[in-house]
């Protein structure tokens, strides 16, 4: 993951006044065992009012579709921001306005994510229920490593009962126990 791509596109985020949250294999190798990707993944607060804002702070040096923008602002889903010279993109996801996704927002960090780079981040708890949800829906090794490598690297400082109560919610309480019982770590 290109350093530049990920440090542009939280300043972009950040001067465009937008609340968001850095989240999937970028927050998963922050807060546990870094790998290496190729996107970046953020979760949004976007509303038809933002579209405009988004489309220029992103639309001088990116390719981002207006109707995927517009369409993912309506259904709550995701668009991209391409740097097609390089092969890198950020996938955005629109927030739901469900009680998990304002959780994952109220409690996202302002981190040092590069060096001299500040941006929002989830929580280690929020990003690792969410790689439960994702594993759930789409079964993957991958999901259920990152998810036990945060739990492994941030073991005494999670708040477990917060944990297990979204986990009860979200029908992964048994995968977050074996998670924090360390079954799904990699051998490293």
């Amino acid at each position: 993951m290109e350093q530049e791509f990920l440090r542009d596109i939280v300043s972009r985020l950040d001067a465009s006044g937008v609340l968001y949250a850095v989240t999937g294999s970028l927050a998963s190798s922050f807060w546990g065992i870094p790998r290496t990707t190729h996107d970046v993944d953020v979760v949004a607060v976007l509303a038809a009012a933002d579209q405009e804002r988004i489309l220029v702070a992103f639309g001088d040096c990116y390719y981002l579709s207006e109707a995927a923008l517009q369409d993912a602002i309506s259904r709550q889903s995701m668009f991209n921001i391409v740097d097609s010279s390089k092969a890198l993109k950020a996938d955005v996801w629109v927030s739901r306005d469900d009680p998990f996704s304002q959780a994952l927002l109220r409690r996202r960090h302002r981190v040092e994510i590069l060096p001299g780079q500040p941006a929002y981040i989830a929580s280690p708890e929020d990003v690792l229920l969410h790689k439960l949800v994702w594993n759930s829906i789409t079964p993957s090794e991958r999901q259920l490593a990152d998810a036990a490598g945060i739990a492994a690297v941030q073991t005494g400082k999670l708040d477990l009962d917060y944990m297990r109560s979204w986990a009860v919610r979200q029908s992964t309480l048994s995968l977050l126990e074996e998670v924090l019982q360390g079954k799904y770590l990699k051998a490293t």
